[in-house]
């Protein structure tokens, strides 16, 4: 479900262009999916009880090949020019950084997230500092980036630095959402909802007072010498393509979606953690939120699907719709997506996407327990 809410977020952060609920979801589902990417991994690799040995290694080979197979398929939709900054590549190299630290616990996990939230931050600032300005924001590497030298070195930078989903600043998110899966969040929901309340307000809380009662806003507003009006830095600062400008560490200060300031991983992995606290309070209405549940079970081929769509439309016709109907473009996604997803999930199971993934890492992940009865015999039992 609460995968389901990402996806359905998404969908409005790349077709309704602004408003309330543009502000609502913008940055916090990506953040949300990277969390509960940290989730999957964790299940992945033995949930409370960590994997050891071999079997250790079948889930670290099944996470690097579901890590490529979403890396190259990023850089298809990407290729493709849909209408979007396409998330996927950045996840798959954060599922491979994800591998080393498999046989982590929850309060290394944990720990981990909350310290490279706010150091992570500063070094891409630093790093930011003492290099040339990126040629593209928002940038997303394609296929076309590794047909030469010159465009590997580019797609390295995006990926880690300077892109629209920078993994420098995104891995604590993952660390997060691989803490949560280490423990068995069913048994404390209240109490996550209210950690995840608490870390929402630190973040964004923190951030306006800086911003607001202690100057930072107007120091801000000074860079630009009179160029933009106060209100038109608001809007700078609301969303951004992946970083902050480098000219002043004052933007350091700010929250706005797709900054990777500590302000903003804070506040948005808050976010997450108390909307997947919400869901295992709902999970005894699974019957009526089925449909919700479907869309997160088909996530990558609903997520994919819906940038198709996009790229089908084309320029011409989506910025009248977004224009004239905001949101009719995001309802009618939402209601293909939940009808498809449901239908689908009922009568066929797992997504197309999702069987492909499956079973091409499962078969992997068997090649290594194969020869090892007691690591088999439990693969199997799983």
């Amino acid at each position: 479900m609460a995968r389901g809410l990402a996806v359905l977020g998404m969908f409005a952060a790349h077709t309704v262009p602004s408003g309330w609920l543009h502000t609502l979801v913008s940055g916090r589902s990506a953040a949300m999916f990277a969390v509960l990417a940290g989730v999957s991994i964790a299940l992945l690799s033995g949930g409370t009880e960590p994997h050891t040995g071999r079997r250790r290694t079948a889930s670290a080979v099944r996470i690097a090949a579901r890590a490529v197979l979403l890396f190259v398929l990023g850089l298809v939709l990407t290729s493709m020019q849909v209408p979007a900054m396409v998330i996927l590549a950045f996840y798959g190299v954060l599922f491979l950084l994800a591998i080393p630290l498999l046989p982590l616990r929850a309060t290394s996990l944990a720990v981990s997230a909350a310290v490279l939230a706010v150091v992570t931050p500063l070094v891409s600032f630093l790093v930011r500092s003492n290099m040339p300005s990126p040629k593209r924001l928002g940038y997303t590497p394609d296929l076309a980036d590794f047909t030469s030298l010159e465009g590997v070195a580019e797609a390295f930078r995006a990926i880690v630095l300077t892109g629209a989903y920078p993994v420098l600043t995104w891995i604590p998110f993952l660390l997060a959402g691989m803490a949560l899966g280490r423990l068995e969040p069913r048994g404390f929901r209240g109490r996550l909802v209210a950690i995840g309340a608490g870390l929402a307000l630190l973040g964004y809380g923190v951030s306006w007072l800086a911003l607001y009662v202690f100057g930072g806003f107007e120091r801000i507003v000074g860079i630009y010498q009179g160029k933009f009006p106060p209100r038109v830095v608001e809007e700078l600062l609301a969303s951004n393509l992946g970083t902050v400008p480098t000219r002043d560490p004052a933007y350091l200060l700010t929250a706005g979606a797709h900054s990777g300031t500590p302000f903003e991983i804070i506040g948005a992995t808050g976010v997450a953690l108390a909307v997947i606290g919400l869901c295992l309070f709902a999970e005894r209405s699974r019957t009526v939120l089925f449909p919700l549940a479907a869309v997160g079970a088909l996530a990558l081929t609903c997520y994919a699907g819906h940038l198709l769509v996009l790229r089908a439309l084309g320029p011409e016709r989506l910025a009248p719709l977004m224009g004239e109907h905001p949101h009719a473009l995001w309802l009618l996604l939402v209601t293909g997506a939940l009808l498809c997803a449901a239908l689908w999930r009922r009568f066929l199971g797992r997504g197309p996407l999702e069987w492909t993934l499956h079973h091409l890492t499962a078969a992997l992940g068997k090649l290594i327990v194969r020869g090892n009865p007691t690591s088999a015999e439990n693969s199997t039992s799983e």
